[in-house]
């Protein structure tokens, strides 16, 4: 069910989601959160389905914050507000809300969203695109006890690790974050299985990905050893490889779902790696509201400790660099012999015989 509400109030609003839940028969309220969404008006289709998904998982008031650029002076002078009320089988396994904000109400979204919440339950905000740098000083960040956002989106993602860094506070998490979960998990419970020291790592993923830096910066705290970046072709993360005193270990992932784990001494493994949705990610971040610890000191780490990231030389490009490097050794070692015997002295010419000196006499007269 859908209800339009055009130049409306948050008390009209409040009605309207009262009038709807008796319109489909269920008058009580069986949510555990408010999921406060915002983003622009391109990106509010995928956010909104990525958080009915989720909801399945997490029923919640789903409150769409979308800022509308007015023209003209006259407009961006003037507050409106108009809504998009849906509950039932429209709003997931909870309640959405759209709102859409013009002139002046852009600047207090939060007093829109503040009546809006749902009483004494947790508040979660996320922004799919465009979040700010520091979210926990947003108005609306500060209404909340999660924070999401995701790098990925970002202009400059590495540059944005370092200064979200600088700006944490408890209870901001990312969904690049979130995307790495299978990857520690996995790289953990392998070296449970191994009571060996590590000596270095190597990560290697695509260029401008956060999740590969996170990674990468996970493991060089929670290890406290020297971690090499590597650049592939991707898909997302491709490998991991750790050098240990008990041997290699090495998680391979190349087509971006399925990862070879390989440890010494031991056969390979195939494991199911695959990247994972934006809805799988957002339900995982709202199983838990409170501060992740492990997340902060991994970003608090510094992307710039892990040093400039190198080209991954693939196995065929290494064949084919030893196979050109050959001609050019042969070259040089011809080269060397040359030089050695042009710097060897010559030899002296043999004395000639008496014999031969007498005949040469002999032909002279």
């Amino acid at each position: 069910m859908k209800i339009d509400l055009t130049e409306t109030t948050a008390s009209k609003i409040n009605k309207a989601l009262v009038q709807g839940r008796r319109t489909i028969g269920t008058p009580a309220i069986g949510m555990v959160l408010t999921l406060v969404i915002v983003t622009d008006e391109e990106n509010a289709y995928d956010a909104l389905k990525a958080a009915n998904e989720a909801s399945r998982e997490h029923p919640s008031r789903t409150l769409v914050v979308i800022k509308r650029v007015s023209r003209s002076p006259r407009d961006r002078a003037k507050a409106r507000l108009d809504a998009e009320v849906r509950v039932g089988a429209d709003a997931g396994t909870g309640e959405t809300v759209v709102l859409r904000l013009y002139g002046e109400a852009i600047n207090h979204a939060q007093s829109v969203v503040l009546p809006l919440l749902l009483p004494d339950a947790p508040v979660v905000v996320w922004w799919p695109v465009n979040a700010p740098l520091d979210a926990a000083g947003d108005p609306l960040g500060a209404l909340a006890q999660r924070r999401v956002t995701d790098m990925y989106t970002a202009e400059n993602p590495i540059r944005e690790l370092a200064e979200r860094a600088d700006a944490y506070s408890p209870g901001d998490t990312d969904l690049s974050w979130a995307r790495i979960t299978p990857w520690r998990s996995m790289l953990a419970a392998a070296l449970d299985q191994l009571p060996c020291k590590v000596a270095e790592v190597e990560v290697e993923g695509e260029e401008f990905n956060p999740s590969v830096e996170l990674l990468g910066m996970w493991l060089a705290d929670r290890l406290n050893v020297p971690v090499r970046r590597l650049l592939s072709a991707g898909p997302g993360l491709t490998a991991v490889r750790m050098e240990t005193d008990c041997g290699p270990v090495a998680l391979d992932r190349a087509d971006g779902s399925l990862a070879t784990l390989s440890m010494q001494g031991q056969p390979d493994r195939n494991v199911a790696l695959k990247r994972r949705e934006t809805a799988e990610l957002l339900a995982e971040e709202l199983r838990r509201l409170d501060p992740d610890d492990i997340y902060a000191s991994a970003l608090k780490y510094g992307v710039d400790r892990l040093g400039e990231p190198e080209r991954a030389q693939t196995p065929l490009a290494a064949k084919a660099a030893e196979s050109s490097d050959e001609p050019v050794a042969a070259e040089a070692g011809a080269g060397d012999a040359a030089e050695a015997k042009s710097d060897a002295k010559p030899k002296a010419p043999a004395k000639k015989s008496a014999s031969t000196k007498a005949a040469s006499k002999a032909a002279s007269e």
